[in-house]
């Protein structure tokens, strides 16, 4: 699997890929997130992206599509992030999950009170208004 950044000629496949996952993807264009595609053997295989606020980040849009689902391409997608994200001086991951709470515990993330993350990481469209309060608060500290 090579995980690359996104160029504008995936934007169409990561959003169909994103709505099949009912992950958002209102505020792609407008938020400060950057998008990494996976490909294996030339075929997209996932997606994942990171917002980030100083030595803050949300991690954003992981996603694997149903048919390559268990065969690691998930963790592998969050390893390469968070490896990048590391070397960029990042020291800690936050996100919001609904459904995958247990994937990101089992790569080290621990549920956090929404009220406790940063304010720059509150304050993002995700955290407003694209994900409702009952989602799930994690982070993870890296750096």
């Amino acid at each position: 699997m090579r995980l690359t950044e996104a160029d504008p000629d995936d934007g169409p496949g990561i959003e169909r890929l994103l709505r099949a996952a009912d992950l958002p993807t209102e505020d792609l264009d407008s938020s400060p997130v950057r998008l990494f595609v996976a490909r294996d053997d030339g075929q997209v295989v996932g997606v994942g992206g990171i917002e980030r606020y100083g030595t803050d980040a949300l991690l954003r849009s992981v996603a694997v599509p149903d048919e390559r689902r268990g065969n690691g391409y998930g963790t592998g997608i969050y390893h390469g992030i968070e490896a990048r994200a590391r070397d960029e001086g990042i020291e800690r991951l936050y996100l919001l999950t609904t459904t995958a709470d247990g994937f990101f515990a089992d790569l080290g993330f621990e549920v956090a009170a929404r009220d406790d993350a940063p304010a720059a990481i509150r304050g993002t469209t995700e955290f407003r208004e694209l994900c409702s309060d009952a989602a799930t608060c994690m982070r993870k500290a890296i750096g």
